[in-house]
């Protein structure tokens, strides 16, 4: 185990012409209490022009809403990261950034997904579904878009879209679900203003208008 050092001792080198301050030992030790090197601004530009930062663009091919779209993208950036930075597709909201509260769920292989925490390139040879893709469908709304409406399941709006997709992939699976189901389901998906009775009542009228579902 690595030993800290006396920040008075480091503080007397300095004055006797070492190269540590005081300043510079809190600044540079770690959590095991190792000292990390800092790199100078010369050396940082001379990492990134040799390539160590990392490997660059790419070229990557992805099916997004039933269409291959052919984008250029770091292996390190995220599916979110991808769709709203680089495909214009911001209904995937970035909020937690921790895959904890659903606000960015899109369906990649038919199962919901925290974009937030998937590499795109992972998403490879997958249909990725976001709510661009299916709330507007020949001009109409879908039921799950017209049922959060009606039932006023949405304030800020941050969540909504998550929310969205993660209803619809859940009806998909539970055509005629209970409230306590539609409850247990979704609940991967936060939503900081409350709204939960809303939304899962929303839930149950898609399921009437969808697929026939008698508990709404």
């Amino acid at each position: 185990m690595s030993q800290i050092q006396d920040p008075e001792k480091n503080q007397n080198h300095k004055k006797k012409g070492g190269g540590f301050s005081r300043r510079g030992f809190m600044q540079g030790v770690g959590v095991t209490g190792a000292v990390a090197p800092a790199l100078i601004p010369e050396q940082a530009e001379a990492q990134t022009a040799a390539g160590v930062v990392g490997p660059g663009a790419v070229p990557v091919t992805l099916t997004l809403n039933g269409k291959p779209v052919k984008v250029n993208i770091e292996p390190r950036e995220t599916l979110l990261d991808v769709l709203r930075n680089h495909l214009d597709m911001t209904g995937a909201k970035r909020v937690c950034d921790r895959g904890t509260c659903g606000a960015c769920s899109v369906l990649v292989g038919g199962k919901v997904m925290y974009a937030c925490s998937m590499l795109a390139i992972d998403a490879q040879g997958k249909q990725i579904t976001t709510i661009e893709g299916f709330a507007m469908t020949a001009g109409k709304p879908h039921p799950v878009v017209t049922a959060f409406v009606n039932h006023d399941a949405q304030q800020c709006g941050y969540c909504t879209p998550g929310f969205v997709v993660a209803s619809k992939a859940f009806l998909d699976s539970h055509p005629n679900p209970t409230y306590e189901q539609v409850k247990d389901g979704l609940g991967g998906n936060l939503c900081r203003c409350g709204t939960y009775v809303g939304i899962r009542k929303a839930v149950l009228e898609a399921a009437k208008t969808m697929k026939g579902g008698a508990n709404a």
